[in-house]
């Protein structure tokens, strides 16, 4: 299958990147390289782009579709909680940009066997880099009801969290779930018709949540967003995408808490802990798609865009 994908808040990324032609420019989720070509268009042939993906099908969309660049690309595939590895390994020391487009990608979404979907039946798999053993089936079939619960009220923010995780450890006392069909059918006996009725897909929360267990998404976000900003050059940004509210928050907790560190009372007069500011947010509100774009891809619709700059090196 073609690796298909639409990027979104393409304009407005490239733009809040603020690229130097001469630059050092690396995309941490190179998925289909949409927001990579663009990035690569605007550089001379002294600048230098870094693509990282742990999906081997991006690793090969990505080649393919930046080939045309030569060498002042390089294609790594890997986790983006790696990125200072992966440089140092290029012998690259700090960037002038970095990317982030969070989440699943549209090619992911449509490849049932990844089993991402709750609209076809598949393997319940969920993997973003398949050289990993664990699937969404040893979670759905080896977590406790409680361990069930907590990842679905965390992750999925589903008020129905609690009857779900009861529904699946009642079915699977009898059959082991198996298929991404089997688990959205017993998501669907676990919340009230009327609310399915209202609401949007009944599988959607879970899924996410499940999805977001499996790939340890927060935790790699959070645990090297700091790091992230500390190989930014001076003046340097990082641009990044996310698509539901748990990871905006990260986002913007971490960007703010690199604009303003000081742990001071604020009745002190001058600041004694003695930790400097490592730059600005860009968008003190997130930038958001517009009308046009969610009309044209409806996946945009939860799409947030914050911009972090680097001040110091």
């Amino acid at each position: 299958m073609e690796f298909k994908h639409v990027s979104v808040l393409l304009d407005e990324t490239i733009e809040g990147l603020n690229i130097k032609p001469d630059g050092i420019y690396v995309d941490g989720t190179l998925g289909g390289a949409g927001h990579a070509y663009e990035v690569c268009k605007r550089l001379s042939d002294k600048g230098c782009f870094v693509g990282i993906d742990q999906d081997e099908a991006a690793i090969w969309a990505g080649k393919e579709r930046l080939r045309e660049f030569g060498d002042r690309v390089s294609i790594v595939r890997s986790n983006y909680c790696n990125m200072k590895q992966v440089l140092h390994n290029l012998g690259i020391a700090r960037a002038d940009g970095i990317v982030l487009d969070l989440g699943v990608s549209s090619y992911q979404l449509d490849t049932a066997e990844r089993g991402f979907s709750y609209m076809e039946d598949a393997p319940l798999d969920m993997r973003m880099d398949r050289r990993q053993e664990k699937t969404a089936m040893d979670i759905v079939n080896g977590y406790s009801e409680k361990e069930l619960f907590r990842v679905i009220r965390d992750y999925g923010e589903d008020s129905f969290a609690k009857n779900i995780a009861k529904h699946i450890v009642a079915y699977r006392e009898k059959k082991e779930i198996k298929t991404t069909g089997e688990l959205t059918e017993i998501i669907r006996g676990a919340i009230p018709m009327k609310v399915q009725k209202n609401g949007g897909h009944p599988a959607k929360k879970t899924f996410q949540a499940i999805r977001i267990e499996l790939n340890q998404e927060l935790e790699v976000l959070n645990n090297t967003l700091n790091d992230m900003i500390g190989l930014l050059n001076k003046d340097g940004r990082i641009c990044i995408i996310t698509f539901h509210s748990l990871e905006d928050r990260i986002v913007k907790r971490i960007f703010r808490k690199n604009e303003d560190p000081c742990e001071c009372p604020p009745n002190f007069p001058v600041c004694v802990c003695g930790k400097k500011s490592q730059g600005r947010v860009i968008t003190k509100k997130p930038i958001l798609p517009s009308k046009e774009e969610q009309e044209v891809n409806s996946r945009s619709r939860s799409a947030k865009l914050r911009i972090f700059e680097k001040h110091t090196v």
